[in-house]
């Protein structure tokens, strides 16, 4: 397995970021959260896309609902 792409919230864009999950990269974000700055984690199976939180882990059938997520909570930003 590849290392993780640490990146900052909003560092990429949505796209960037569904690539590097589609390459079986595993995507560490750095991110304003609950008051302060914490990592989370975001990751695709093959079959399930992931956003694993502080607090907690949310799954995803598909690239739409992934990408939702990831312009919802500015983990990526805008294109």
């Amino acid at each position: 397995m590849s290392d993780p792409l640490r990146i900052e919230s909003g560092e990429l864009t949505a796209a960037e970021i569904l690539e590097a999950l589609r390459e079986g990269r595993r995507v560490v974000v750095e991110a304003e959260l609950l008051g302060g700055t914490h990592e989370l984690s975001l990751r695709h199976d093959g079959d399930i896309y992931y956003c694993d939180t502080p607090t907690t882990l949310h799954k995803h059938d598909d690239e739409a609902g992934m990408r939702a997520c990831i312009e919802k909570m500015g983990y990526g930003r805008a294109e």
